[in-house]
Protein backbone atom coordinates (compact mmCIF):
# COMPACT_ATOMS: atom_id res chain seq x y z
CA UNK A 1 0.00 0.00 0.00
CA UNK A 2 1.12 3.70 -0.81
CA UNK A 3 -0.45 6.12 1.51
CA UNK A 4 0.38 9.38 0.74
CA UNK A 5 -0.20 12.54 3.45
CA UNK A 6 0.74 15.23 1.05
CA UNK A 7 1.16 18.55 3.19
CA UNK A 8 2.38 16.04 6.44
CA UNK A 9 5.68 15.23 5.45
CA UNK A 10 9.13 17.12 3.99
CA UNK A 11 9.38 14.85 1.08
CA UNK A 12 9.97 16.62 -2.52
CA UNK A 13 7.12 16.82 -4.37
CA UNK A 14 5.70 16.42 -8.29
CA UNK A 15 3.01 18.88 -8.84
CA UNK A 16 0.67 18.03 -11.91
CA UNK A 17 -0.81 21.68 -12.84
CA UNK A 18 -3.36 22.61 -15.59
CA UNK A 19 -3.10 25.45 -17.51
CA UNK A 20 -5.90 27.32 -19.53
CA UNK A 21 -7.04 25.98 -22.51
CA UNK A 22 -7.47 29.45 -24.07
CA UNK A 23 -8.13 32.49 -21.85
CA UNK A 24 -5.08 32.93 -19.34
CA UNK A 25 -7.43 34.45 -16.74
CA UNK A 26 -8.58 31.50 -15.96
CA UNK A 27 -5.04 30.18 -14.53
CA UNK A 28 -6.06 29.92 -10.78
CA UNK A 29 -3.90 31.48 -7.70
CA UNK A 30 -2.76 28.21 -6.25
CA UNK A 31 -1.31 27.27 -9.59
CA UNK A 32 0.04 30.81 -10.07
CA UNK A 33 1.89 30.31 -6.58
CA UNK A 34 2.46 26.53 -7.17
CA UNK A 35 4.21 27.81 -10.24
CA UNK A 36 6.46 30.35 -8.58
CA UNK A 37 7.68 27.99 -5.24
CA UNK A 38 8.81 24.37 -7.46
CA UNK A 39 12.12 24.26 -8.01
CA UNK A 40 12.04 23.33 -11.82
CA UNK A 41 8.91 23.18 -14.12
CA UNK A 42 8.61 20.46 -16.73
CA UNK A 43 7.05 21.53 -20.11
CA UNK A 44 5.83 20.23 -23.58
CA UNK A 45 7.19 23.30 -24.69
CA UNK A 46 9.55 25.83 -23.42
CA UNK A 47 8.80 28.26 -26.14
CA UNK A 48 5.18 27.86 -24.89
CA UNK A 49 5.50 27.70 -21.18
CA UNK A 50 7.77 30.18 -21.51
CA UNK A 51 5.23 32.51 -22.74
CA UNK A 52 2.75 31.74 -19.86
CA UNK A 53 5.60 32.35 -17.33
CA UNK A 54 6.27 35.33 -18.32
CA UNK A 55 2.75 36.67 -18.62
CA UNK A 56 2.34 35.92 -14.99
CA UNK A 57 6.01 37.10 -13.98
CA UNK A 58 7.10 33.63 -13.28
CA UNK A 59 10.89 33.05 -13.92
CA UNK A 60 12.03 29.13 -13.57
CA UNK A 61 14.28 26.28 -14.86
CA UNK A 62 12.35 25.02 -17.57
CA UNK A 63 13.20 21.39 -19.08
CA UNK A 64 11.14 19.76 -21.69
CA UNK A 65 8.75 16.54 -21.12
CA UNK A 66 7.65 15.19 -24.38
CA UNK A 67 5.74 11.70 -25.48
CA UNK A 68 8.87 10.97 -27.41
CA UNK A 69 11.30 11.15 -24.63
CA UNK A 70 9.19 10.24 -21.81
CA UNK A 71 11.29 7.61 -20.20
CA UNK A 72 14.63 8.82 -19.97
CA UNK A 73 12.34 12.88 -19.43
CA UNK A 74 10.78 11.05 -16.60
CA UNK A 75 14.35 9.17 -15.73
CA UNK A 76 15.85 12.74 -15.38
CA UNK A 77 12.45 14.44 -13.51
CA UNK A 78 12.97 11.54 -10.58
CA UNK A 79 16.55 12.39 -10.28
CA UNK A 80 15.83 15.79 -9.47
CA UNK A 81 13.60 14.54 -6.57
CA UNK A 82 16.10 12.75 -5.53
CA UNK A 83 17.68 15.41 -5.36
CA UNK A 84 15.26 17.47 -3.46
CA UNK A 85 14.03 19.49 -5.56
CA UNK A 86 10.22 20.59 -6.09
CA UNK A 87 9.39 19.62 -9.69
CA UNK A 88 6.17 20.76 -11.60
CA UNK A 89 4.87 18.95 -14.51
CA UNK A 90 2.51 21.37 -16.72
CA UNK A 91 1.30 20.83 -20.59
CA UNK A 92 0.70 23.17 -23.55
CA UNK A 93 -2.39 23.81 -22.84
CA UNK A 94 -5.10 22.22 -20.41
CA UNK A 95 -4.14 19.07 -17.77
CA UNK A 96 -0.93 17.45 -17.74
CA UNK A 97 -1.05 13.26 -18.28
CA UNK A 98 -5.24 13.30 -19.73
CA UNK A 99 -4.05 13.19 -23.20
CA UNK A 100 -0.77 14.47 -22.82
CA UNK A 101 2.89 14.00 -21.61
CA UNK A 102 3.23 12.92 -17.87
CA UNK A 103 1.64 9.21 -17.12
CA UNK A 104 5.20 7.77 -16.70
CA UNK A 105 7.11 10.12 -14.48
CA UNK A 106 3.86 10.08 -11.77
CA UNK A 107 4.23 6.19 -12.05
CA UNK A 108 8.18 6.25 -11.35
CA UNK A 109 7.87 9.55 -8.96
CA UNK A 110 4.83 7.33 -6.54
CA UNK A 111 7.26 4.22 -6.97
CA UNK A 112 9.92 6.09 -5.59
CA UNK A 113 8.07 7.07 -2.75
CA UNK A 114 7.86 11.12 -3.48
CA UNK A 115 4.72 12.71 -3.19
CA UNK A 116 2.48 13.62 -6.70
CA UNK A 117 -0.05 16.74 -5.66
CA UNK A 118 -2.57 17.67 -8.55
CA UNK A 119 -3.37 21.09 -8.67
CA UNK A 120 -7.33 21.70 -9.71
CA UNK A 121 -7.62 24.01 -12.70
CA UNK A 122 -8.65 23.47 -16.68
CA UNK A 123 -9.42 20.24 -17.87
CA UNK A 124 -11.42 20.19 -21.54
CA UNK A 125 -12.70 16.97 -20.91
CA UNK A 126 -14.82 18.56 -18.17
CA UNK A 127 -15.78 22.07 -19.22
CA UNK A 128 -16.74 19.87 -22.95
CA UNK A 129 -19.05 17.02 -20.94
CA UNK A 130 -20.95 19.89 -18.01
CA UNK A 131 -22.08 22.18 -21.34
CA UNK A 132 -22.91 19.57 -23.30
CA UNK A 133 -26.84 18.97 -22.76
CA UNK A 134 -26.18 15.27 -22.23
CA UNK A 135 -25.95 13.02 -19.32
CA UNK A 136 -22.68 13.57 -16.88
CA UNK A 137 -22.49 10.79 -14.64
CA UNK A 138 -21.39 8.25 -15.21
CA UNK A 139 -18.74 9.38 -18.02
CA UNK A 140 -16.00 7.27 -19.73
CA UNK A 141 -12.89 9.57 -21.41
CA UNK A 142 -11.08 8.04 -23.96
CA UNK A 143 -9.15 10.63 -25.50
CA UNK A 144 -7.68 9.95 -29.14
CA UNK A 145 -9.19 7.25 -31.07
CA UNK A 146 -6.92 5.95 -33.75
CA UNK A 147 -6.23 7.66 -36.72
CA UNK A 148 -6.35 4.20 -39.38
CA UNK A 149 -9.87 4.00 -40.20
CA UNK A 150 -9.57 0.13 -39.49
CA UNK A 151 -8.60 0.64 -36.10
CA UNK A 152 -10.94 3.23 -35.17
CA UNK A 153 -13.85 1.22 -35.96
CA UNK A 154 -12.35 -1.75 -34.29
CA UNK A 155 -12.20 0.25 -31.35
CA UNK A 156 -15.57 2.06 -31.40
CA UNK A 157 -16.87 -1.36 -31.65
CA UNK A 158 -15.86 -2.56 -28.11
CA UNK A 159 -17.72 0.91 -27.02
CA UNK A 160 -20.55 0.48 -28.98
CA UNK A 161 -22.78 -0.95 -26.05
CA UNK A 162 -21.44 0.91 -23.33
CA UNK A 163 -24.40 2.99 -21.86
CA UNK A 164 -22.38 5.82 -20.26
CA UNK A 165 -21.83 8.76 -22.27
CA UNK A 166 -18.18 9.34 -23.82
CA UNK A 167 -15.77 11.97 -24.19
CA UNK A 168 -13.18 11.93 -27.24
CA UNK A 169 -10.57 14.31 -28.38
CA UNK A 170 -9.88 15.16 -32.00
CA UNK A 171 -7.86 17.02 -34.50
CA UNK A 172 -9.67 19.51 -37.17
CA UNK A 173 -8.35 17.46 -40.13
CA UNK A 174 -9.42 14.24 -38.63
CA UNK A 175 -13.18 15.10 -37.10
CA UNK A 176 -14.96 14.14 -40.28
CA UNK A 177 -14.04 10.77 -40.72
CA UNK A 178 -13.55 10.34 -37.10
CA UNK A 179 -17.58 11.00 -37.18
CA UNK A 180 -18.51 9.03 -40.11
CA UNK A 181 -17.10 6.11 -38.20
CA UNK A 182 -19.13 6.95 -34.78
CA UNK A 183 -22.05 7.28 -36.98
CA UNK A 184 -21.31 3.51 -39.09
CA UNK A 185 -20.50 2.04 -35.54
CA UNK A 186 -22.54 3.69 -33.02
CA UNK A 187 -25.42 4.69 -34.86
CA UNK A 188 -26.74 8.08 -35.31
CA UNK A 189 -26.75 9.05 -31.71
CA UNK A 190 -26.75 12.68 -29.90
CA UNK A 191 -23.73 14.13 -29.65
CA UNK A 192 -22.08 18.00 -28.70
CA UNK A 193 -18.86 19.13 -30.33
CA UNK A 194 -16.83 21.65 -28.36
CA UNK A 195 -14.33 23.37 -29.69
CA UNK A 196 -11.92 26.46 -29.06
CA UNK A 197 -13.07 26.32 -25.49
CA UNK A 198 -12.50 29.71 -23.53
CA UNK A 199 -11.60 31.78 -26.55
CA UNK A 200 -13.34 34.39 -28.25
CA UNK A 201 -14.50 31.35 -30.91
CA UNK A 202 -15.86 29.44 -28.38
CA UNK A 203 -18.89 26.72 -29.98
CA UNK A 204 -20.38 24.10 -28.81
CA UNK A 205 -22.49 22.15 -31.72
CA UNK A 206 -25.57 19.84 -30.31
CA UNK A 207 -27.52 17.24 -32.33
CA UNK A 208 -27.04 13.81 -33.62
CA UNK A 209 -24.11 12.96 -35.78
CA UNK A 210 -26.06 12.93 -38.85
CA UNK A 211 -27.19 16.63 -38.02
CA UNK A 212 -23.43 17.82 -37.69
CA UNK A 213 -21.41 16.17 -40.24
CA UNK A 214 -22.77 18.23 -43.04
CA UNK A 215 -20.79 21.62 -41.03
CA UNK A 216 -17.43 19.40 -39.90
CA UNK A 217 -15.46 20.76 -43.17
CA UNK A 218 -15.75 24.41 -42.03
CA UNK A 219 -14.57 23.84 -37.87
CA UNK A 220 -11.09 24.76 -37.10
CA UNK A 221 -9.32 24.22 -33.24
CA UNK A 222 -8.84 21.54 -31.19
CA UNK A 223 -12.11 19.62 -30.49
CA UNK A 224 -13.90 17.42 -28.05
CA UNK A 225 -16.44 15.66 -29.01
CA UNK A 226 -19.25 13.95 -26.25
CA UNK A 227 -20.98 11.25 -27.24
CA UNK A 228 -24.19 9.74 -25.69
CA UNK A 229 -23.97 6.03 -24.70
CA UNK A 230 -26.02 3.43 -25.92
CA UNK A 231 -29.54 2.93 -24.56
CA UNK A 232 -30.70 0.37 -26.34
CA UNK A 233 -29.54 -3.60 -26.67
CA UNK A 234 -27.15 -4.08 -28.74
CA UNK A 235 -26.34 -7.51 -27.52
CA UNK A 236 -28.00 -9.77 -30.20
CA UNK A 237 -25.83 -7.77 -32.63
CA UNK A 238 -22.83 -8.04 -30.86
CA UNK A 239 -20.13 -9.89 -33.36
CA UNK A 240 -18.91 -12.59 -30.83
CA UNK A 241 -15.65 -13.68 -32.57
CA UNK A 242 -14.55 -10.14 -32.27
CA UNK A 243 -14.66 -10.46 -28.65
CA UNK A 244 -12.85 -13.81 -28.95
CA UNK A 245 -10.48 -12.09 -30.46
CA UNK A 246 -10.47 -9.42 -27.24
CA UNK A 247 -9.95 -12.23 -25.17
CA UNK A 248 -7.38 -13.95 -26.95
CA UNK A 249 -5.29 -10.57 -27.15
CA UNK A 250 -5.67 -9.66 -23.55
CA UNK A 251 -4.59 -13.63 -22.62
CA UNK A 252 -1.66 -12.58 -24.90
CA UNK A 253 -0.73 -10.22 -23.16
CA UNK A 254 -0.42 -12.09 -20.30
CA UNK A 255 -3.44 -11.96 -18.54
CA UNK A 256 -5.01 -15.69 -17.02
CA UNK A 257 -8.53 -16.69 -19.11
CA UNK A 258 -10.13 -14.98 -16.19
CA UNK A 259 -8.68 -11.89 -15.76
CA UNK A 260 -8.93 -11.91 -19.85
CA UNK A 261 -12.93 -12.17 -19.63
CA UNK A 262 -13.73 -9.97 -16.70
CA UNK A 263 -11.28 -7.27 -18.88
CA UNK A 264 -13.16 -7.93 -21.89
CA UNK A 265 -16.76 -7.72 -19.80
CA UNK A 266 -15.69 -4.41 -18.41
CA UNK A 267 -14.58 -2.94 -21.88
CA UNK A 268 -17.65 -4.21 -23.55
CA UNK A 269 -20.58 -4.15 -21.20
CA UNK A 270 -21.17 -7.84 -22.21
CA UNK A 271 -22.38 -9.46 -19.29
CA UNK A 272 -18.85 -11.75 -17.79
CA UNK A 273 -20.88 -15.04 -17.16
CA UNK A 274 -21.76 -14.75 -21.22
CA UNK A 275 -18.10 -14.25 -22.21
CA UNK A 276 -17.13 -17.45 -19.71
CA UNK A 277 -19.75 -19.76 -21.53
CA UNK A 278 -18.30 -18.46 -25.03
CA UNK A 279 -14.77 -18.83 -24.50
CA UNK A 280 -15.51 -22.31 -22.77
CA UNK A 281 -18.15 -24.20 -25.06
CA UNK A 282 -16.79 -21.68 -27.82
CA UNK A 283 -20.50 -21.77 -29.27
CA UNK A 284 -22.03 -19.15 -31.45
CA UNK A 285 -23.58 -16.10 -29.91
CA UNK A 286 -27.09 -16.77 -29.22
CA UNK A 287 -28.18 -13.87 -28.28
CA UNK A 288 -28.72 -11.85 -24.44
CA UNK A 289 -28.83 -14.17 -21.18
Amino acid sequence: MNRQKSFENEKPTLFLVPTPIGNLSEMTDRAIEVLGSVDVIACEDTRTSGQLLKHFNISKRLISYQNFNEESSSHGIVNLLSQGNNVALISDAGYPVISDPGQRVVIDAIAEGFNVVPVSGCSAVLNALVASGLIAQPFLFVGFLPSSNHDRVKKLQEYRAYPMTMVFYEAPHRIAKMMQSCLDVLGDRRCCIAREMTKVHEEFLRGTISELIPVLDELKGEMVVVMDGNHDDYSKDIDMSHIMRMVQDSMEAGMTRSEAVKDVAVRTGIPRNRIYELVHRKEPWKGPC
